[in-house]
């Protein structure tokens, strides 16, 4: 039995981190403390606990601390245990590993592209965006008013002639020097004045322009400016909220329903509103709004970028959290807690957006639970819960792909899908597609690794159902039912059939019964997954296999244009003139190579 009052007295008015166990060994709970004595004495003295708690405590047989130097080192640590170990009764957000920037690449012409990933010193990058859409749609933006060229450098360093961007002016194709290296270097400036909040900087400088054209009677030039700066006044009364600070800051909404939470993150950078992100937390339920948000700062700032400002709306220990999230960050932060004037209409915006996407999410779980109750009642399965399909997608047997999608917690759990190549497989032949994908995909679930699903749908009719359990009786798996999916006449959606492995008859429901919809869904998303496989591997191979079928163009031949060019989409880019400066290929071959090509 855990002794607690024994383990209490030996605890040390240190900071650090408590881990809360079960009998079993697991990890109920992760928390870290200025005072360990303190912290963790309160838990088993105080009477006054939320139901959630007194639940947890309830169940703990152990407590493990783990000393800190500080209480940031302590935040650090906490947070990352808690992505480790995911305990049942912390609050989890989703970590998103990294997100998107825009960048300005460091040479002599700049590229205007989409970046994730590592930062690196030798290019200029904004944001963090909130998705990767808004991140495209500045480079619309920019690409429209500044004209910045956003090809790969394969394509850039191996033009002949301007491409289709600068003839609907979207580009001043720098690659043939149509533009100065001095004039270039300008547009980047003032694009990148825009990302950091100077438009007004970017619009006094082309209004002067547009003045020295007009008087010098450049009228065209003059033009030019014209419009760059309707463009820029357009986007900046419809994207600027903050035009005379043009600061950073992250406006965080909350709101809470129905046991669930949706945290919205507003990103406003260089006083654009980037754009907004909706979170849902897991086990949150009967946590109040302090802790959701608390949960939030630590687990999403201590993994990425720290703006100088957050704007929420709980009264959290914004002292205590400035500091630690300062120390991270390396610069100060400052936490406005129950903000007034715009600062306030910011939060409300956020906490609307949470408002509303938790009233989406919520409809959609009310939804999803209706059809899957209706699926177990059509199905007598009762316990089911973790649904599996699978689909083979390929074009006349070639490049066969098989897809297995994953139905779980009412939802589709995209990072558990899973993609099989078929490679031994007679090419067209679905049927034994199908027995590999299964084979691969239970082989090690028969060794007990993994969860297994409940029902596993099967995009087929008789014989993909009848080769499906021949290998799950081989595997020692017939207990978990098997359901395929048989498409109707004309292949119209709502007149699929469900074919079963025993000696039932196939089912037809309506067209709109809960439990058909819930079917198609799910292999719908099987189907999808599975051609986007396929496609992709279809073009991989003959990427590969284009060079090799011109003649003239052998192995030495190929590496050198691949190696020139970057791979075959810089030498589908290249140009009669610029094939044939490649060592080894003649004017003749190269003007073969550009028709086999287009």
């Amino acid at each position: 039995m855990f002794d607690v009052q024994a383990f209490l007295r030996n605890l040390p008015h240190l900071p650090g981190v408590y881990r809360m166990l079960g009998a079993e060994g697991e990890i109920l709970y992760v928390g870290k403390a200025r005072d360990l004595k303190k912290r963790v004495s309160s838990y088993f003295q105080k009477t006054d606990h939320s139901e959630r708690i007194r639940r947890m405590v309830a169940q703990i047989s152990a407590v493990e601390t783990t000393v800190t130097r500080s209480e940031s080192e302590a935040l650090l640590l906490e947070n990352n245990l808690i992505k480790a170990l995911t305990p049942r009764y912390n609050i989890l957000f989703r970590d998103d590993k990294s997100y998107p920037y825009l960048v300005l690449s460091g040479h002599e012409f700049p590229r205007l592209a989409f970046h994730r990933g590592a930062l690196s010193k030798q290019h200029r990058y904004f944001g963090p965006f909130p998705n990767a859409g808004a991140v495209r749609e500045s480079i619309q933006l920019l690409q429209k008013v500044f004209r910045l060229r956003t090809c790969e450098d394969t394509v850039f360093q191996n033009r002949s002639r301007p491409c289709l961007l600068y003839q609907i002016k979207r580009c001043t194709a720098p690659c043939v020097g149509v533009v100065t290296a001095h004039d270039y270097a300008e547009d980047v400036q003032n694009a990148a004045w825009f990302l950091e909040g100077k438009e007004n900087q970017v619009l006094d400088g082309l209004s002067a322009k547009m003045q020295e054209a007009a008087a010098a009677q450049r009228y065209e030039l003059a033009a030019y400016y014209r419009d760059q700066i309707q463009s820029l006044s357009k986007i900046k009364e419809s994207q600027f909220v903050d035009r005379a600070s043009g600061r950073d800051a992250d406006i965080i909404g909350l709101s809470m329903a129905e046991g669930a939470a949706c945290v919205n993150l507003v990103m406003i950078r260089g006083g654009r509103h980037l754009g907004d992100k909706s979170f849902f937390p897991r086990n949150a339920e009967a946590c109040d709004g302090v802790a959701t948000i608390e949960a939030f700062l630590a687990q999403h700032y201590l993994a990425g970028q720290i703006p100088p400002e957050i704007i929420l709306g709980e009264q959290v220990d914004a002292a205590a959290l400035e500091n630690l999230l300062s120390e991270h960050a390396g610069h100060r932060l400052r936490l406005t807690v129950h903000p007034t004037r715009e600062r306030r209409v910011w939060l409300r915006m956020a906490e609307e957006n949470a408002r509303l996407a938790l009233s989406q999410r919520l409809g959609q779980r009310s939804t999803q639970e209706a059809r899957l109750a209706a699926l177990r009642e059509v199905l007598a399965l009762p316990e089911l819960m973790r649904i599996e399909c699978f689909d083979v997608s390929h074009t006349m047997g070639e490049a066969t792909v098989a897809s297995c999608v994953v139905y779980d917690q009412l939802a589709m759990q995209n990072g558990q899908y899973r993609r099989y190549n078929m490679k031994a497989v007679t090419g067209g032949d679905d049927l034994a597609a199908m027995r590999e994908a299964l084979a691969r995909r239970y082989r090690k679930w028969a060794e007990g690794e993994g969860p297994m699903p409940d029902l596993v749908l099967i995009d087929g009719g008789k014989g993909q159902v009848r080769v499906a359990a021949d290998l799950m009786a081989d595997l020692g798996l017939g207990n978990v039912a098997l359901v395929g999916v048989a498409k109707g006449e004309g292949r119209k959606p709502g007149l699929e059939q469900l074919v079963f492995a025993d000696e039932r008859k196939p089912l037809q429901l309506a067209p709109n019964h809960p439990a058909l919809l819930l079917i198609q869904q799910i292999r719908d998303e099987a189907h999808r997954f599975a051609i986007s496989g396929h496609r992709a591997r279809r073009a991989k191979a003959r990427v590969s296999s284009s060079l090799e079928d011109i003649e003239g163009v052998g192995a030495v031949r190929r590496q050198k244009l691949l190696s020139r060019f970057g791979g075959l989409g810089g030498v589908q880019a290249a140009s009669v003139d610029d094939l044939a400066q490649v060592e080894g290929i003649s004017r003749k071959l190269a003007e073969k190579i550009y028709d086999e090509l287009h």
